[in-house]
């Protein structure tokens, strides 16, 4: 059939040569992934390219420029808007369900990288639709200095494809423990774009490592105790099971995220702690539907480019078809939020209780190695076997803590300060110097990493005190009210004992070192006239040496403790200078 046949109407000479320019530039655009019949992935600057094209070429797309990362190039994020609407203010109005879909954030786990591109230039071409009630915001590779490091020998046990990026960025930090830090710039330019977006849904593309199983597509969806409430219960009753049955209509048949690093997980295994410093941990904090999609990293890479595609229009269209329920789940969410008097700061997976999944395995055993002669895991491909399997999917809340009135943060601690504003947090200015009573913690015990982890020497096992003080604050501290949408993050940030919260994270650990001290041969007469003066302190003290022998004798023991009980002692030495107003 002819051009003409096809349009069945005559056109102007120009008309058909505009035609037929827009039909070869629309058949250029094809990604590397499909020239090479699967077998290899875009670099950065071809995935830049392609967007680039594909804004120019249809109006609904749009590509925008939304801050710096640590390689040097600009984080982009494209827009997919059906009525060509891309102020996200205006969406919201328009009672649009917004998608945030990240790609990249482990360059060597490229899968959403292509399907992406491919997805969201078939739906401008028409060849997939997308319901006017979903807008679509891509990052189209959120690791830049990962992918621009680019070689065919990471991630040796992947099959496919030819060469892809590294797991580590620009500053070689894994950006999937970077959510809450922020130590890279990509991560708060991330930030940025997620208040912009506030996504209903967003999704993080990945592959999985470990076990060998038939299952293409597993799926990491935060944990629901955790997201807790009726969002918790619509994502454990609903969204999940929906994306199942959405995914079983295209053939593949989803499996929760296979964390187990053993021999096998063919008895099953305990669900994935997505605390905040990871992406799906990090969208709890703000009342958004997370997920974690894992390929799996034994499959052809064109299988698991498939398999993301697909579930990407699984997301879209549960979305769509269930608008309205995620729409009034997190409205009344972060309403709730706003007077919710108690958070939990810690979860401990239930041992007692469990859901039963159907998984679909391999058959394993041992031989000798070739390289040590001694005994090692196989999987035999040719004895498949499908069984039902625990999967240890419940969490309880521990560790509550009180919601304050109001946080209160000295405006020296900015490193702080100026993450919190980069997350959207209200904070007020104080208008001149004042005196406050407030309760403030005081660092009892905590234990930290031996080696660093991620740029860090992680605290854990947080113990405080409290007393309440009279402090002094100086105009232009920050006053932090906790009748905000922010109120999770802020507890999960501010409150020490909290898994992932900036004093876990190392921003305060110059209170824990002591700047002030005393020479033990002045200190004593100044100690000794001093605790003359307080005789309660003194009989402290006795009381102490008889029922501590050790310390009774232990001369220099008993004059730090008296160091420690006298106005001499510096206040801030393991005080946490985050106050809480009550």
């Amino acid at each position: 059939m002819s051009l003409f046949q096809l349009l069945g109407k005559k056109l102007s000479i120009s008309g058909i040569f505009t035609l037929i320019f827009l039909s070869s530039s629309a058949q250029q655009l094809l990604t590397r992934y499909e020239k090479t019949n699967g077998q290899q992935t875009a670099t950065y600057q071809e995935v830049i390219s392609f967007y680039q094209q594909l804004s120019k070429q249809y109006p609904q797309v749009k590509m925008m420029e939304m801050g710096p990362t640590d390689a040097g190039f600009p984080l982009h994020l494209i827009i997919l808007s059906p009525d060509r609407d891309f102020d996200f203010a205006s969406l919201r109005k328009k009672d649009k369900r917004i998608i945030l879909i990240n790609n990249g954030i482990h360059p060597g786990e490229p899968d959403g990288i292509d399907a992406s591109m491919m997805l969201l230039r078939d739906i401008a071409q028409g060849k997939k639709s997308l319901p006017k009630n979903v807008v679509l915001a891509v990052i189209p590779v959120y690791n830049i200095g990962g992918a621009l490091n680019r070689s065919a020998f990471y991630r040796v046990d992947q099959n496919g494809p030819d060469a892809f990026g590294s797991r580590g960025n620009a500053q070689n930090l894994d950006l999937n423990r970077d959510f809450i830090k922020s130590d890279s710039k990509n991560a708060r330019s991330f930030q940025q774009i997620y208040h912009l977006t506030d996504p209903d849904v967003f999704v993080d593309n990945h592959v999985s490592n470990g076990a060998d199983y038939q299952h293409i597509m597993t799926l990491l969806p935060t944990q629901h105790d955790k997201l807790g409430g009726p969002m918790g219960e619509f994502l454990n009753n609903s969204f999940t099971p929906g994306l199942y049955r959405l995914m079983k209509e295209k053939g593949y048949d989803l499996v929760p995220y296979v964390n187990h690093f053993g021999e096998t997980p063919d008895s099953g295994w305990v669900e994935f702690n997505d605390s905040p410093r990871y992406s799906s941990g990090f969208s709890t904090l703000f009342h958004t539907f997370g997920f974690v999609p894992e390929t799996h990293m034994l499959k052809p890479y064109p299988q698991r480019v498939a398999a993301t595609y697909a579930l990407m229009e699984c997301f879209i269209k549960f979305t769509a078809d269930n608008s309205s329920s995620i729409r009034d789940l997190r409205a009344a969410t972060k309403k709730a939020v706003l007077t919710q008097q108690q958070f939990p700061l810690d979860w401990q997976f239930d041992m007692t209780q469990y859901s039963t999944i159907t998984f679909k395995g391999f058959a394993s055993g041992h031989k000798p190695s070739d390289i040590s002669g001694l005994p090692r895991l196989y999987y035999d491909r040719s004895k498949p076997f499908e069984r039902q399997v625990k999967f240890y999917n419940h969490a309880n809340a521990v560790n509550f803590v009180n919601k304050p009135t109001a946080y209160l943060i000295p405006q020296g601690w900015w490193a702080v300060i100026d993450l919190l504003k980069n997350n959207k947090v209200i904070m007020q200015r104080l208008q001149k110097d004042t005196t406050i009573l407030v309760e403030a913690y005081h660092i009892a015990d905590y234990k930290s990493y031996n080696k660093p982890f991620e740029k860090h020497y992680l605290h854990t096992d947080v113990k405080v005190t409290t007393s309440m003080d009279s402090i002094h604050f100086r105009k232009g501290d920050y006053y932090i009210p906790l009748n905000q949408v922010a109120n999770r993050f802020l507890m999960e940030v501010l409150e020490p004992t909290a898994g992932d919260s900036y004093f876990a994270w190392n921003f305060f650990d110059a209170v824990l070192g002591q700047k002030e001290g005393y020479s033990p041969y002045v200190f004593e007469d100044t100690g000794y006239e001093w605790l003359k003066q307080h005789p309660e302190v003194q009989a402290e003290l006795s009381k102490k040496k008889a029922t501590d022998t050790a310390f009774a004798n232990n001369g220099p023991a008993q004059l730090r403790w008296v160091y420690q009980q006298s106005p001499y002692a510096e206040p801030e030495y393991m005080r946490y200078p985050v106050y809480r107003v009550k």
